[in-house]
């Protein structure tokens, strides 16, 4: 074989295929926040900021909608379910999608999403024989179900303003609408609803207690008003208060159910029967809407999810992260993906996702949390993982045994004038020798980098190049091959990139090595939102104007910053960089307020761009950013929510073993577009396909990791006949070779 091999290495030429960038993907976000909920059958549909769900009483299970299922809204403020038992949500962006359970399918409407209204949003979706009332910021919307078209759009009624916020529709006979201006009311034998003379209209002027009216129903043959500052009762020319202790107050819903109607109101849920008033249920979480179900009664929704309200009460949500935060992304080397939630007021704890499940971990499940204030998680390569907190040290998690270190146990230092320690920790690295870096957001001491040792001894360090300055606001800390810390500093008189390498004399400042670099040294931007270091050791830097990249780290040692050899990228120069992940095969994955860019190896060329138009990405406000490099699994975090996808780019093994070749068989047709996939490789192998008689057929290379793939063609581009074709892997001496088979069927 070795022979053979020498031979086709002379006469071959590396061809490179181009495998899919990016597949399987699947969206993550919080649904707990319910704004909008229908019953159905044997359950409750639910569209929430974070898409939509079913809960099954029956199964006591659920069924999530992302757009990775089709949804094209993210948040959504509306459900119904129409008469031939599709499921329509409406999002704040005027996108309406249609769900169809039987098929599991989804039809997407944009005539509103790109229509020219200011303001877009579907307030309220109501199903009514034939026809589906869209209830938005500028009006009412009519909608065919059956051919899912636009036949009609009222939005001028009466004497009101044009295009006023429609809260909801009420048909019963005549069509009744809730306005922000009040309610107007289809006259008598009106037909032709788009002109304003069709409606009579209601405000203020006519007894009633608001112009923001939230809510329309008949009860006892009455029309009540839910509004901003009480209930009222319509008489047929004017209003009156209804259930006076509602006076003043917003009444969010009601719903009548026989003689009885339930009333929502500061968040408290009430029943009014026979002219009494009782309080069913109150809730310490915001109630957005009540719906009533034959199998659960009255239900309502808010932000903790759906409310079975009975005794006692449920609150109902799919299995999510504990919010859309995802300001620190890592994973560990079990694959498990790890997330902070923010700093400050804003962190919810932080959260991990097993590949099947999210625990949430806060200061109510886990007493060892000293507040729920994480905003930057590190996975270092023994699995532990560290998480910093916004005043009160660090935490470290292993083996689900958690560790928490204050200030009094790391003997850091809090921030300048702080009166009770208050120690920020806002990165971790590790280096060579196993040692755990930590660095402090702004500590008083102007020690702004900690070391503890794998015996748990700690080490701090001034910076020299700091020049006696108090640093604030450090992040981004990362650790070279040569061991050397570059971290950013958004310090008001010295912003920039900082290195610093103590030369592993941990008690001897004297041979310590920093400096301070700016645009003054050839930086796009002091503006720095992220630092990494690539697979070849090159520092790459992201600003607010793009990229730069440092190749020569070692350089500091000789000729100090001056030295340093710093590049821009070009194709980034106008971007603004929030984050960049380096994947098993040293492309770069470039977070930027415009979506998600990859990038090969140098930054010279642009592989593939992805935003929330051309892909499922909640948002194209990339955050952050994590690659496991065991799957080829990409995490993507946005201000909207948590996007993975699988990539190619997969660790590749140390040794060849066996090769995986799948599908077996491989099945061709004249349209193309299948792929063989070659898994088990080493880094950089050479792909030869030869026929059974030995004769070769294709060659290329690996793209670098484990992963290659075959599209089926010979060296010219055709498409080879059906047979069994030997796959042969080496490494680029011949050395190191294996071997796999795979029958192909052309069609």
């Amino acid at each position: 074989m070795k022979n053979i091999l020498s031979i086709l290495l002379l006469l071959a030429v590396t061809v490179k295929i181009s495998a899919q960038q990016a597949f399987n993907w699947q969206n993550y976000t919080d649904m707990k926040n319910v704004q909008s909920i229908t019953s159905s059958g044997n359950g409750i549909w639910a569209a929430t900021s974070g898409g939509a769900f079913f809960y099954n009483a029956v199964a006591d299970s659920f069924k999530t909608l992302h757009k990775t299922d089709g949804l094209f809204g993210v948040s959504l403020s509306a459900v119904t379910v129409d008469k031939y038992g599709k499921v329509w949500f409406g999002s704040d962006d005027g996108s309406i999608s249609v769900y169809n359970p039987v098929d599991n399918s989804v039809h997407v409407i944009l005539d509103i999403y790109n229509s020219n209204y200011t303001s877009k949003q579907i307030n309220q979706l109501s199903a009514v024989g034939d026809t589906i009332f869209a209830s938005t910021a500028f009006g009412i919307s009519l909608i065919d179900p059956v051919h899912l078209v636009f036949y009609d759009t009222y939005f001028k009624f009466g004497s009101f303003t044009s295009n006023i916020s429609v809260n909801s529709v009420l048909k019963s006979g005549l069509i009744y609408v809730a306005t922000s201006s009040g309610v107007a009311i289809q006259k008598n034998n009106a037909t032709n609803l788009s002109a304003p003379e069709s409606w009579n209209v209601y405000s203020t002027a006519n007894s009633l207690p608001s112009n923001t009216i939230n809510k329309l129903a008949f009860f006892n043959g009455s029309l009540l008003a839910a509004t901003s500052s009480g209930l009222s009762q319509f008489n047929g020319t004017s209003w009156q208060p209804f259930a006076v202790p509602y006076s003043n107050l917003n009444v969010n819903d009601i719903i009548p159910v026989g003689d009885s109607l339930f009333i929502l109101s500061n968040n408290i849920v009430s029943l009014y029967t026979n002219g009494i008033l009782s309080n069913v249920y109150s809730s310490s979480f915001p109630i957005n809407q009540l719906t009533y179900s034959i199998s659960f009664g009255i239900v309502a929704s808010g932000t903790n999810g759906i409310i079975l309200i009975k005794n006692p009460s449920q609150f109902i949500f799919p299995n999510s992260p504990q919010v859309n935060q995802f300001p620190s992304l890592a994973v560990d080397n079990s694959g498990v993906l790890w997330s902070a939630s923010g700093r400050d007021r804003t962190g919810q704890g932080f959260y991990k996702y097993d590949g099947k499940s999210w625990t949430n971990y806060n200061t109510a499940n886990t007493s060892i949390l000293p507040n729920n204030f994480y905003h930057v998680v590190f996975a270092e390569p023994d699995n532990s993982v560290y998480f910093g907190d916004w005043g009160f040290g660090f935490l470290k998690e292993k083996n689900n045994q958690f560790e928490y270190f204050s200030p009094a146990t790391t003997g850091m230092n809090g921030i300048q004038g702080s009166t009770t320690n208050f120690l920020v920790i806002s990165g971790f690295a590790t280096d060579s020798r196993n040692n755990l870096w930590v660095l402090n957001y702004g500590g008083s001491d102007q020690k702004d980098l900690a070391m503890l040792t794998p015996d748990s001894v700690w080490y701090h360090f001034s910076i020299p190049a700091a020049n006696g300055q108090y640093f604030e606001q450090n992040f981004n800390l990362v650790i070279d091959q040569y061991d050397t810390k570059w971290f950013s500093s958004y310090y008001p008189n010295q912003s920039g990139l900082y290195f610093f390498n103590e030369n592993k004399t941990y008690d001897n400042p004297n041979d310590d090595i920093s400096g301070y670099l700016t645009t003054n040294d050839g930086l796009n931007s002091n503006s720095i939102n992220s630092v990494v270091v690539d697979r070849r050791g090159d520092v790459w830097i992201g600003t607010n104007v793009g990229v730069n990249i440092i190749t020569n780290t070692g350089g500091i040692f000789s000729g100090g910053k001056s030295s340093l050899v710093i590049s821009s990228v070009f194709s980034l120069r106008t971007q603004t960089i929030n984050c960049i992940a380096v994947d098993p095969i040293n492309q770069k994955w470039i977070g930027t307020n415009q979506g998600l860019i990859l990038v090969n190896s140098d930054g010279s060329s642009l592989l593939a761009e992805y935003d929330s138009k051309n892909s499922p990405l909640l948002s194209d406000n990339i955050i952050s950013l994590a690659i496991d490099p065991n799957s080829g699994t990409v995490y993507v975090g946005t201000d909207a929510g948590l996007t993975s996808f699988q990539t190619s780019a997969i660790k590749p093994v140390d040794s060849f073993s066996k090769l995986f070749v799948y599908p077996s068989p491989f099945v061709l047709s004249s349209g193309g577009g299948n792929k063989l996939t070659i898994d088990g490789l080493i880094k950089d192998s050479e792909i030869k396909i030869l026929s059974i008689s030995g004769k070769l057929i294709n060659d290329f290379q690996s793209p670098g990791g484990r992963v290659a793939y075959w599209d089926g063609t010979d060296s010219n581009g055709n498409l080879v006949n059906t047979g069994v074709y030997l796959i042969v892997a080496f490494d680029q001496t011949g050395n190191s070779v294996t071997t796999s088979k795979v029958a192909v069927i052309r069609k």
